[in-house]
């Protein structure tokens, strides 16, 4: 799919989930039918996808973590894909220098640090080490709220 000057102005208006498609084609001058296709045309390319986003720093018992993870092999799309699908992770990526991946992981007061690793993370094969970076404070962090 490609992705042009317009899907990029579209994208940018929908940063507000509730925008209606109307006020999006009056403010680009399309029709509120060719606004409505493109979203949908995106969103099935899985380009963009519209969700309520929340901060977690907001949400009491809530927290933070990124984890730094290095693997025992470089199996890093297979590993990284099964990590994502583990309670509470966020998002993982595969990344450049000392770890091979990046997880933002969400907590709350009774699934903690301790129960993330020894109850999820532990069923992951193939994991060297791991290091733990706690957010005390976040500056325009919102994640979709997955516990």
């Amino acid at each position: 799919m490609k992705i042009d000057k317009i899907n990029i102005a579209i994208i940018k208006h929908l940063r507000d989930g509730r925008k209606s498609f109307k006020e999006i084609a009056d403010g680009l001058n399309l029709s509120e039918n060719t606004v409505r296709s493109r979203v949908n045309k995106l969103t099935e390319n899985g380009v963009f996808e519209v969700c309520g986003l929340s901060d977690p720093e907001k949400l009491p018992g809530h927290s933070t973590v990124i984890i730094g993870i290095k693997l025992q092999s470089m199996d890093l799309i297979k590993i990284g894909k099964e990590f994502s699908k583990l309670k509470g992770v966020v998002s993982v990526s595969v990344v450049t220098g000392r770890f091979d991946l990046i997880a933002i992981v969400m907590l709350k007061e009774d699934f903690g640090l301790l129960e993330f690793y020894t109850k999820e993370a532990s069923k992951v094969k193939g994991i060297k080490s791991v290091e733990s970076f706690v957010v005390y404070k976040n500056y325009n962090l919102k994640v979709p709220y997955i516990l």
